[in-house]
């Protein structure tokens, strides 16, 4: 049985191109800062679904929530094209609102996500609108992977399970903050100290500390 590519892989070959360009031109970075943006934002937020999903009811959760709002069989590619035309948010309502999925997507923890991204990649405030830029297309994305393949709550639960299991393995940016999100001194909560270990580890690789 081959080997699927990653939903982080497939969903970042999807965005290369006009996408990026897209999302550049209105977060005011350079496509290649986006582009490594993109490389820790995907795993951190296909990661945490993969967590989310983790439990019978966090799947049902987000599968409910994917055939109400995302059944759209050119959801993806509508979303795509509205982010080219510069509208961000689209039509669409609920459907497009990327603050209102990234409040279901990281809880309590959102403020921290949007923290320790920007801190880790240099976005710094702008690392929030690449999230609430990418939330709907995540959705939308997983709804036509959910779809296509037929899968049921069980089996949407799996494979963000793998991918969660994926992005462990991987390390790199987007797996260092998830790991920050889901608690890296133990404590149950994920404090400023926690998000400036991490962040300070990540930007220490790329440039020398005195």
């Amino acid at each position: 049985m081959s080997t699927l590519p990653s939903l982080v892989d497939d969903l970042m070959a999807q965005l290369q191109g006009a996408p990026l360009q897209q999302m550049a031109q209105q977060l005011g970075t350079s496509p290649a800062q986006t582009q490594d943006a993109l490389g820790a934002a995907l795993p951190l937020l296909l990661g945490k679904l993969g967590r989310n999903a983790s439990e019978p009811q966090g799947a049902m959760d987000l599968f409910g929530a994917l055939q109400r709002d995302h059944t759209g069989g050119n959801d993806l590619e509508r979303l795509l094209g509205s982010l080219l035309g510069g509208s961000g948010g689209g039509a669409g309502g609920g459907q497009t609102d990327g603050a209102a999925i990234l409040g279901h997507i990281f809880g309590g923890s959102q403020q921290r996500a949007e923290a320790g991204l920007g801190q880790a990649t240099g976005l710094g405030a702008n690392a929030g609108q690449l999230l609430q830029m990418l939330a709907p297309i995540v959705m939308s994305f997983l709804a036509q992977r959910m779809n296509s393949g037929g899968m049921n709550a069980g089996g949407l639960g799996q494979v963000l399970g793998q991918e969660h299991a994926r992005v462990q393995q991987q390390g790199g940016l987007g797996e260092g903050l998830l790991g920050s999100l889901l608690d890296q001194d133990g404590d149950g909560q994920v404090g400023l100290s926690d998000l400036m270990k991490i962040g300070g580890g990540l930007l220490g690789g790329r440039r020398q500390s005195p």
